[in-house]
């Protein structure tokens, strides 16, 4: 009893106090003589029985706390019976003595009669309870109410050291939080701890006050049931502002450089920083970087002028505070924050009390009354920087009702500037190689179609608005010999400037083979024969683009014949145009569909179609029709749908068919080409078929002065006559049968000899004594162009005329 009495700090003699040991099942094992004098008996008559039967009256055992089965203390009041039987009013203390296992092996009970001490106990528990520094509660389930310590009233602390509660609000009347009041009663009914978090409102979200609320049960020890709810609150707020930045960073990840724009990856900073870092944000980047060109190296001077991209304000419209507009150049002095985080390279923490913020405010008048107006106090200016380079600055602001920035913000907006920095330049070089890319695309794409009379065009090229790059959408209008005119278009496959040299070689290589004047299935096996060997060059030409292994494209050639209304068609895996005849019908021409360019080994097929004068042909790439959410098919039908419209010219009609079939932002590249078709009438041709005799030249002059008379062209009946002469002189002594003529007026007069002979003249120098060879030379000299053409039976040979002005 000693040793046990020793262990929990006691040193008990016999004669001191009254005590006793008993087991956790309740047995007396220990009387001290200070208990045989306070109850009168001896230990003999105690040790051994049960503590209970010392009990005053008939009450259970655990309702007079002698019942120890507890690892805890104890401490109560208690009537016991004294040994000549009257009512004697003691206070208990028990002390458990714990074995190995935590488990209590006894109990040391000390039993006092003065109330003094006991009644000390009880109120240092209370003032323990009151002056704890945390904030704690406890609320009775009888009477409803609570009780809070000063921590918790949040109002008995001097406010130097004040420290926000949860309390007044969780508990307000008016405003209760039914989350946490939930909470209690289930603590309450289900008599387990419960945990609750809480947050208060603040003017910045990453600032606002948090707690962790722990509850728990608290039971009457006499009969175990629930008596109330105690609480005890720790202030989160570090860890859920911490947890807040992390978000933040998080969110940057996915939010900032979601598109290849500079100027939007700048917004996409101003808008995730308000209102969760300040209150305004402005984004202010070099003029270079704004369009795509390379900044120099390190940090900048303060002097250069920057142009705002982007700027956010939590004011519910619009941007008001802002002292600059988007698009102005502004220029920083170079003591203001901004200038200082720009030459510096690194992040400036600023504001009402930093004589350089009150200058650089002061010095601009419209700054100033922003500042006064809304309050600003407290400002953050971080770099851009990107891959050792400095793009621009990031300002953010806090006005009236927010806390100054601290360390850990500054910290947070130089992360997220530097995100930011990354997507700014990423779009940055997008935006510089597309330029690029644009430029030797457009470059290489016609200007200005050329002057022609067979048919009426309008064109349209879109490059693609996403990320794709730039493609290899080609178009052109050849004009050809006897008054023909060739329509292409194509597409390479892929994008970037790889994609854009090669349109340029083919569109070149087509107009080389047109002015051969091939027949459009020729033209592709030699432009497919061309493709081939473009696959077979080195790749290493283009170190910028990655090599894919060869070279896809497709293209569609189209002659059109005024004179025969005929339009002749090949296509090398490209889309079929679409045809609008004159009385409204709309269709999708059938072709023989040929490989693609490059495969070799396959033939192409020409088809022929009939137009009437006035028809319209749409000529497109797959951009036009092609989108994710519908198939070609659809695509052609929308196509055809738009043509049928009636509109009042061609470039209107083109404008509706885009607006009608593409997105706002297409994905792929856009060509679109419509002609409209004309015809040469009777009145407009003569032709005249000759004999295999010399006689006949003078006659095939006569014929064509005639001709010309009727036409009222006599004033370029000579140099006719001479072109006629010559040219059918040649067909007669070089050529074969059939022999024909044929005179073309338009905007031009062309003269047509055509015969059976495959064989093309061409221009030699001829000697002083050689009696030929000049014929040529003189029709090259006289008109303004001439040339030969392979035809299905032969030759012709033509040569054009500008006809007088008036």
């Amino acid at each position: 009893m000693a040793s046990l009495a020793q262990e929990h700090g006691h040193t008990l003699r016999s004669t001191d106090a009254a005590t006793a040991t008993v087991t956790p099942q309740g047995i007396v094992t220990g009387w001290s003589e200070g208990a045989r004098r306070l109850l009168g008996h001896d230990a003999a008559e105690v040790v051994g029985r049960a503590a209970a039967d010392l009990l005053f009256g008939p009450r259970a055992p655990r309702a007079a706390g002698l019942s120890l089965i507890t690892s805890q203390e104890w401490s109560g009041t208690v009537a016991l019976r004294h040994r000549d039987g009257h009512r004697v009013e003691l206070t208990l203390h028990a002390h458990p003595s714990l074995g190995g296992d935590g488990t209590p092996r006894e109990f040391l009970v000390v039993a006092t009669t003065d109330r003094s001490a006991a009644e000390h106990d009880r109120r240092m528990v209370e003032w323990a309870f009151d002056q704890s520094s945390i904030a704690l509660s406890a609320y009775s389930t009888s009477s409803r109410s609570w009780r809070l310590n000063a921590v918790a009233e949040g109002g008995r602390e001097p406010a130097s050291a004040k420290r926000p509660s949860p309390y007044p609000d969780l508990l307000a009347e008016a405003r209760a939080d039914e989350g946490f009041l939930r909470c209690v009663r289930r603590v309450a009914e289900e008599g387990r701890p419960m945990r609750y978090e809480r947050f208060a409102p603040a003017p910045v979200p990453a600032r606002q006050h948090a707690w962790i609320i722990e509850l728990w049960p608290v039971r009457d020890p006499a009969t175990g049931e629930v008596a109330g709810v105690g609480t005890a609150t720790f202030d989160s707020s570090e860890q859920h502002s911490a947890r807040q930045r992390l978000a933040l960073l998080n969110e940057a990840g996915t939010r900032i450089g979601a598109t290849l724009n500079v100027a939007r990856t700048a917004q996409e900073l101003a808008d995730l920083a308000v209102p969760r870092l300040a209150d305004f944000v402005s984004v202010d980047l070099l003029d270079c970087v704004v369009h795509g060109e390379e900044p120099g190296p390190g940090p900048v001077d303060a002097a250069v002028a920057l142009r705002r991209v982007a700027h956010q304000s939590s004011a519910p419209e619009g941007v008001p505070e802002a002292a600059v507009d988007l698009g102005a150049l502004d220029t920083y002095p170079a003591f203001a924050p901004p200038a200082r985080a720009l030459t510096s390279g690194r992040p400036v923490l600023s504001g009402a009390g930093d004589p350089d913020f009150s200058r650089w405010v002061a010095g601009h008048a419209t700054r100033s009354a922003r500042v006064r107006e809304y309050g600003f106090h407290s400002v953050m200016a971080t770099p851009l920087r990107a891959r050792g380079t400095t793009l621009g600055v990031a300002v953010f602001a806090r006005g009236a009702g927010s806390t100054p920035f601290q360390q850990d913000d500054l910290v947070l907006a130089e992360e997220l500037a530097g995100r930011a920095a990354v997507g700014v330049d990423n779009a940055r070089r997008y935006t510089r190689e597309r330029t690029h890319a644009l430029t030797l695309q457009r470059s290489l794409l016609p200007r200005d179609l050329p002057r022609q009379a067979a048919v009426d065009v309008a064109y349209r090229y879109l490059p693609a608005g996403t990320g794709a790059g730039v493609g290899g959408d080609w178009f052109d209008v050849i004009p050809l010999s006897g008054t023909r005119v060739a329509l292409v278009v194509g597409d390479v496959v892929g994008h970037g400037i790889h994609a854009s040299a090669t349109m340029g070689r083919l569109r070149t290589a087509v107009r080389t083979l047109a002015d051969v004047d091939l027949p459009p299935d020729e033209l592709l096996t030699h432009l497919d024969d061309l493709v081939i060997h473009l696959t077979s060059d080195d790749p290493g030409s283009f170190q910028d683009e990655p090599y894919t292994g060869g070279i896809g494209a497709t293209c569609l050639y189209a002659v059109y014949d005024p004179v025969s209304r005929v339009c002749t068609l090949a296509s090398a895996g490209h889309v079929p145009p679409a045809v609008l005849l004159p009385d409204g019908s709309v269709s999708v021409a059938r072709l023989t569909p040929g490989p693609l360019l490059g495969i070799g080994g396959l033939p192409f097929e020409s088809t022929e179609l009939e137009l009437p004068e006035g028809s319209l042909l749409a000529f497109y790439t797959d951009g036009l029709i092609e989108a994710r959410d519908h198939d070609l098919n659809l695509g052609l039908e929308r196509l055809c749908e738009a043509l049928a419209s009636s509109f009042p010219s061609l470039d209107v009609t083109c404008d509706a068919i885009l607006k009608a079939l593409l997105p706002h932002r297409p994905a792929d590249d856009v060509a679109l080409l419509l002609a409209r078709t004309r015809a040469l009438h009777a009145d407009q041709v003569a032709a005249w078929a000759l004999p295999s005799d010399p006689a006949v030249v003078a006659d095939a002059r006569g014929q064509a002065a005639r001709q010309l008379a009727l036409w009222g062209l006599e004033e370029v009946s000579f140099v006719t006559e001479l072109v006629v002469s010559e040219l059918v002189t040649n067909a007669i002594r070089y050529g074969a049968v059939p022999i024909g003529l044929r005179l073309i007026r338009d905007r031009t007069l062309i003269c047509e000899v055509s015969d059976a002979s495959s064989t093309a003249p061409h221009l030699r120098r001829a000697r002083v004594y050689d009696e030929g060879g000049r014929g040529l030379h003189m029709v090259a000299q006289l008109t303004q162009g001439w040339g030969t053409r392979q035809t299905p039976t032969g030759k012709t040979i033509w040569a054009e005329q500008a006809l007088p002005v008036g």
